[in-house]
């Protein structure tokens, strides 16, 4: 990577504020969840209330003098604030609580850094943090900022925050040409399966909300799937199953979460095209958080922000296993309730799939003669065969439910209809 990483392990005071314009308010238990998957130890946390951000430092000058003395008493080497600092703002802040200062765009980004396992994955993270920090430089070069000069230092009239910015342009700009092969390379793939009339399901839905397990559960795969904020990052492709006999591709991606960083939006373009070209998505959510709501608004608007807010979705509330007082299957509301741990509910998820992509099963009665065993073994084979009977000249009777593209297909296959 060509940013580091910091060293997990540091004694952490995380600060959240409550902003009324723009309105924000914060989830302290989230944000605890997010610094602790970057490995800081939480010695001291701060809150407050403000009209409006203080322009030079964010929570203002009586705050600020509090923290100070908290990063004091804890011997806190860091502080994290939930909130989208300026370079001015985390400067000042520093100068005045002599501690390092993040916000919540460098703590998602340090996380994204270590949960990225894919050439893509990496990139995409290498873009989204030079995005972040070109505006800092300054913080680390203050020292250089003269022109250069003397004996041997004698240049051509740059300094050295010039340079650098230079060559982080130069790098910005080779990442982007990277991104943008991996692009073209999805869209090739994308179009195949365009061209042999292979739909694409993409789960999107908010960060530890299940998409991982229940991509395994619908899959039969075996990705990495944990309890804990961004365990995906890296997009994976495979096919699924339906009934009827119907296939479809499905594709887990990354989870969204409350304030997005934009410059993670813009890197992840590449993966997030998956949902924003998908013939249909599952919107998965967390259905027993308390914050439900706020998280389906989240996802919302990142889905708006990439072009995605018009894809057909399917509504799947999950951990329905944590909720008794919910049947699993399809509510009123067109929701559909289930447990990616349990299976609870995938019939009618299953049956939600298969409509939306336009291939619902229908229930079909087949004769075949006793000359037709082949048929018979395809049926069985791609097919829920219902029921079958045998009459007494060896005729059989089938009973199937089939979607309506296999159904053709395997009347071309044997040369005649079903």
């Amino acid at each position: 990577m060509f940013i580091e990483r910091e060293a997990g392990g540091e004694r952490a005071v995380i600060c959240s504020v409550s902003i009324r314009d723009p309105w924000y308010e914060p989830d302290v238990t989230e944000f605890e969840s997010l610094v602790l998957s970057a490995g800081a130890d939480i010695v001291g946390v701060l809150t407050a209330n403000r009209q409006k951000p203080s322009s030079a430092n964010y929570i203002g000058s009586g705050k600020v003098e509090e923290l100070a003395a908290l990063v004091q008493a804890t011997e806190a080497e860091l502080v994290i604030f939930d909130g989208h600092l300026s370079p001015s703002q985390e400067r000042n802040l520093e100068r005045q609580i002599k501690a390092r200062v993040i916000d919540r765009s460098g703590l998602i980004l340090d996380i994204f850094a270590s949960r990225a396992q894919t050439f893509e994955g990496k990139l995409q993270v290498e873009l989204a943090q030079l995005d972040h920090i070109r505006t800092r430089l300054v913080r680390g070069w203050t020292h250089l900022e003269r022109q250069k000069g003397g004996i041997g230092l004698r240049g051509p009239g740059e300094t050295q925050l010039e340079t650098d910015r230079r060559l982080l342009d130069a790098r910005v700009m080779a990442l982007k040409g990277r991104l943008n092969k991996v692009r073209r390379t999805r869209d090739q793939g994308r179009r195949a399966r365009k061209r042999n009339a292979i739909p694409t399901i993409a789960l999107v839905g908010y960060t530890n909300a299940g998409k991982s397990t229940l991509f395994n559960a619908l899959t039969d795969s075996r990705i990495y799937a944990a309890d804990q904020l961004f365990a995906t990052l890296d997009p994976t492709l495979r096919r699924i199953a339906l009934p009827g006999g119907a296939s479809a591709i499905l594709a887990d991606t990354v989870g969204f979460v409350q304030n997005l960083p934009h410059a993670l939006v813009d890197a992840f373009r590449a993966t997030l095209e998956e949902a924003a070209l998908a013939d249909v998505l599952l919107f998965v959510q967390d259905g027993a958080h308390r914050d439900r709501a706020m998280q389906a608004a989240a996802v919302r608007e990142v889905l708006t922000e990439i072009g995605a807010g018009e894809v057909p979705r399917i509504e799947v509330m999950n951990k329905v296993d944590q909720r008794s007082e919910v049947k699993p299957g399809r509510a009123e509301d067109g929701r559909i309730w289930i447990s990616a741990h349990t299976g609870a509910g995938f019939g009618d998820l299953y049956d939600a799939i298969a409509a939306a992509i336009g291939q619902p099963p229908q229930n079909v009665e087949i004769r075949l003669s006793p000359a037709e065993g082949r048929t018979r073994a395809l049926l069985y084979a791609q097919s829920e065969v219902v029921s079958e009977t045998v009459s007494d000249d060896g005729d059989w009777t089938l009973h199937i439910r089939i979607s309506p593209d296999r159904l053709a297909a395997l009347s071309r296959e044997v040369g005649r209809a079903l």
